[in-house]
């Protein structure tokens, strides 16, 4: 038999959030609308284990705390107060006095909703009652493992994709009817969102939070989220969220010094400091903090049906010294810069999740060179399903950024990749990060004149869309955004009213569909045998040229990189037979130059690269080209 303990909280539960265990304590810390001895009201539970007294304050005490003491649970840590005849839309904070005295006053670390900033209160809110119509898609993502199946990832920030003017953003419900149509039409199987925890500072992007549970409201509320995300799943798209497990920020009603002293932070403020960002990082070693983020992750997936998570600053995790100067350097007890605890944690987070939902997506944006990243905890591996290429992503931009001439001379940049492209399960990605802080758009990186850097662009997302891994592209690169991405903006969509921007647009979105009705790019991403070079070396002509395999299924890709055209160039295929052209990034309609290019080519009996049999094709200037054997 459970024991209860004060207002109808679980022994057991507490026990398990005190032992770094309960996986869902969302479901009884926070504010929980709730009926004790038949009455209605809100239960309040907080975890502050230093403080000396907890109460509850808001509109309907006039924030007077000494009204609402709440009742501190044995050993716990926990606090809680169950206060009748208050319901939804409730604003409230917890007062705490330290030991020493002081009081503060902080926000609900579980709160599932919050005050727009500038306001920091906490809501409550009801999660319960919204009726999901997404049962087909779950069902087929079950059925469709996403190793072995195309995933093209559109990254969004919600408050820059469309607004309606200064601090007028779109809803969730209103994105919901236009990004949602927008992203299927493009052909883009998932949708990442960028950081939607409450969070006090635009310029963050989310990703330095106040509330992990809650859901910002500078968007709307929590059900017009739910909303967005059926629309998703019932458009056949997913949606994957941004989540920043490591950091948080320090504003004095968030989780800094939450009772007097740290507890969702290290005590070491070497340890415990972020200096590059300004943050503190989560003290992983503490049971309490492993089961609220663990916890956290739970949240997103059981109440909003969020399909996969990109966990932010891996690298950042599991170093003690990364964007650290010598003086704050720390070490484990072996003597190494390893973040033990860290490492300890990512592993139990992805054992959960996984318990849980077999099918959902962990994606590690890590720029580290550990090893076995996406490889099983049980083959000492981090338990990822998936981690960004970052060292593909900046061999690729700098290569694309030299001037022509200079690229024969860079060769390996374009080559390097496929010496370890299999070594983990990847994500190849052309995200946010790029394209700010000076660092120009994807087409203001290309060299040359303004036809020529729309040109490289299509041939750099040919070469992307074509190279094993899986897809992410940032918003606004799809019809090729010149300025770079202003956070406090809406993207320049009155570019498509200019003829190369359109016809951009229309190559991403030829090319994404081909990339998901091509088995051959997708169906053995993971595998090495999914990947053939025909010729690797030609390093003079700046031209590479490979194949990709599928199950039953090939594709011969040529790229070349350099302003010469190739009248007459020629390519070992595997197999005798007519190889048609899918796809011609120069093709008049994309904004190149032909008007009307060759649909097919018969291959020849004259033995080249290795293969018995080649074709001969024009190869013009800054041109990806794409074949199937017909």
């Amino acid at each position: 038999m459970v024991q209860t303990a004060p207002n109808g909280l679980s022994h057991k539960d507490l026990y398990l959030f005190n032992q770094g265990t309960s996986y869902h304590s969302y479901r009884f810390m926070g504010a929980h609308l709730v009926r004790v001895d038949g009455k209605d009201g809100v239960r309040f539970t907080v975890w502050a284990p230093n403080a000396a007294e907890v109460r509850v304050i808001g509109d309907f005490n006039m924030w007077v705390g000494t009204l609402h003491c709440m009742d501190r649970i044995d050993a716990t840590g926990i606090f809680s107060l169950f206060i009748p005849n208050l319901g939804e839309g409730e604003l409230y904070k917890y007062e705490i006095i330290t030991p020493e005295g002081a009081m503060i006053r902080k926000a609900d670390p579980y709160a599932f909703y919050a005050e727009r900033r500038p306001g920091t209160a906490s809501i409550v809110a009801g999660l319960s009652g919204y009726k999901w119509k997404d049962g087909n898609w779950q069902r087929k993502k079950r059925k469709l493992p996403a190793y072995n199946n195309p995933l093209l990832i559109y990254e969004v920030h919600a408050g820059s994709w469309k607004i309606k003017g200064k601090e007028d953003f779109y809803t969730y419900e209103e994105l919901a009817e236009e990004l949602v149509p927008y992203a299927a039409e493009m052909g883009y199987t998932h949708i990442e969102l960028m950081p939607l925890s409450e969070h006090p500072l635009d310029q963050s992007w989310g990703y330095q939070i106040t509330g992990f549970y809650a859901v910002t409201s500078r968007y709307g509320s929590p059900k017009q989220l739910m909303r967005f995300v059926d629309k998703c799943h019932q458009s056949g798209i997913g949606v994957i969220l941004d989540w920043v497990p490591g950091h948080f920020c320090k504003d004095d009603h968030g989780l800094r010094l939450f009772d007097g002293a740290p507890i969702f932070e290290g005590a070491d403020a070497k340890r415990a400091e972020k200096p590059l960002w300004g943050t503190l990082s989560f003290d992983f070693g503490k049971q309490e903090v492993v089961s609220f983020l663990i916890s956290n992750a739970m949240y997103w997936m059981d109440m909003y049906h969020i399909d996969g998570l990109r966990v932010d600053a891996v690298a950042s995790m599991i170093n003690l010294h990364m964007d650290k100067p010598p003086e704050m350097h720390t070490y484990n007890y072996l003597g190494g810069p390893d973040n033990l605890d860290a490492l300890r944690f990512i592993k139990k987070l992805n054992e959960t999740v996984f318990h849980y939902y077999p099918d959902t997506l962990m994606l590690a944006e890590d720029s580290s060179a550990w090893p076995a990243v996406t490889a099983p905890t049980y083959k000492g591996g981090l338990g990822f399903n998936f981690k960004w290429n970052m060292g593909w992503m900046n061999d690729m931009l700098r290569y694309m950024e030299l001037d022509p001439s200079e690229r024969s001379s860079h060769h390996n940049l374009i080559t390097f990749s496929l010496l370890y492209a299999f070594s983990e399960n990847y994500v190849l990605p052309l995200s946010h990060d790029e394209v700010v802080h000076g660092k120009r758009s994807l087409l203001n990186k290309m060299p040359g004149t303004y036809e020529e850097k729309f040109a490289q662009l299509r041939l750099f997302y040919g070469y992307w869309m074509t190279h094993p891994g899986k897809k992410l592209l940032f918003m606004g690169s799809e019809w090729g955004q010149f300025d770079e991405w202003k956070d406090s903006d809406m993207l320049d969509w009155m570019l498509l009213e200019y003829d190369m921007h359109r016809s951009m647009q229309h190559y991403v979105k030829t090319l994404n569909h081909l990339y998901v009705d091509q088995p051959s790019l997708w169906e053995r991403d993971s595998e090495q045998e999914c990947f053939e070079w025909i010729d690797v070396h030609n390093a003079e002509q700046s031209v590479i040229s490979f194949i990709r395999r599928g199950k039953s299924d090939f594709s011969v890709v040529v790229a070349n990189f350099s302003r010469n055209d190739y009248q007459e160039f020629r390519i070992g295929v595997p197999e005798p037979g007519s190889y048609r052209s899918f796809l011609n990034s120069n093709d008049k309609q994309f904004g190149g130059t032909e008007t009307q290019t060759k649909q097919s080519y018969s291959s020849e009996n004259v033995a080249w690269h290795g293969h018995e049999q080649s074709i001969t094709l024009h190869l013009p200037p800054f041109t990806f080209l794409y074949f199937t054997l017909d």
